[in-house]
């Protein structure tokens, strides 16, 4: 009885084997979909986590270029919104120098969750953000040289520095022999879109007024090569300078352009409209000086 039984016991039972075999054929999908996503999710996991590891080298590196960008988008941002550029150039100019300091700003953030001792990665990046400060040394430096133009501009009733310098075509150019005219000197450039504008109409003042006594010079930093080739596209009349010759500071440092240097028949400076401002502006201060008789 004891064998009948067991028989009948192991007659309602599938064999062993066949039980093993059934259940692996059932759960197989579920199986490998679980072993793919742990796989995949390893895969993830790993560079992440060492990007996590290095996040502040990372930020360190990039900190140059993001520095950079953060000055582009909030001077450019602020130069939108203006309504007087003249006025409002220290604060844009400003906001813009400050925010460079967001990338290391960041990094002192992140480096407050970095385990002690400091890792060498970690130290690496923040010594790269740091040291991406140093690019704010060109817009300051630019803000001076502008603060700088922006006094001599407004310079009035004293001598203009006298210059001696070649011209485009070779021919030397003296201050000193424009005595008993109206001078003024454009600083310009051929990569400024404002300064390629207004040239044809600086070209037909010339042409109106020289025989009242104007003469225009139009100064650049540029080669005689280089400004050659833009007469060929953009032909004017008066002459273009180089600063090859004798040609003082006051001339040279000039960060905002189009800016215009205007001096009487005397040889004195007198303030000149902003190169932003429109060009009657600036025949109007010039008709002024033609219609005075001092000498």
């Amino acid at each position: 009885m004891f064998t009948s039984s067991c028989r009948g016991g192991a007659a309602n039972k599938p064999p062993p084997s066949k039980w093993r075999t059934t259940i692996h054929a059932a759960e197989a999908p579920a199986l490998l979909s679980v072993d793919i996503s742990s796989a995949v999710g390893k895969l993830l996991h790993l560079p992440m986590s060492r990007l996590s590891r290095h996040r502040i080298l990372l930020l360190g590196i990039l900190s140059p270029v993001l520095a950079v960008i953060c000055h582009a988008l909030v001077y450019a941002t602020l130069t939108l919104l203006s309504h007087d550029h003249e006025k409002d150039w220290i604060f844009r100019l400003s906001a813009s120098t400050i925010v460079m300091a967001v990338p290391l700003i960041v990094a002192l953030l992140l480096l407050r969750k970095e385990p002690r001792p400091l890792s060498t990665s970690a130290k690496a990046g923040l010594a790269f953000a740091v040291l991406s400060l140093g690019l704010a040394w060109h817009p300051i430096s630019d803000g001076m040289l502008r603060f700088q133009q922006i006094r001599h501009l407004s310079m009035h009733d004293v001598p203009a520095p006298l210059f001696d310098t070649p011209d485009i075509s070779g021919q030397t150019q003296r201050l000193a022999d424009q005595r008993g005219k109206v001078v003024l000197i454009s600083l310009w450039a051929t990569w400024c879109p404002p300064c390629r504008t207004e040239m044809p109409k600086l070209d037909h003042l010339y042409q109106e007024r020289k025989q009242q006594g104007l003469v225009i010079f139009g100064l650049s930093a540029e080669d005689a090569d280089t400004q050659q080739k833009f007469v060929r596209q953009v032909p004017v009349s008066y002459p273009l300078l180089t600063v090859r010759g004798n040609v003082p500071d006051f001339y040279r440092d000039v960060v905002r352009l189009p800016s215009f240097v205007l001096i009487d028949r005397a040889g004195r400076l007198q303030v000149a409209p902003a190169g932003d401002q429109p060009l009657e502006k600036v025949q109007a201060a010039v008709d002024v000086l033609l219609a005075r008789s001092d000498q």
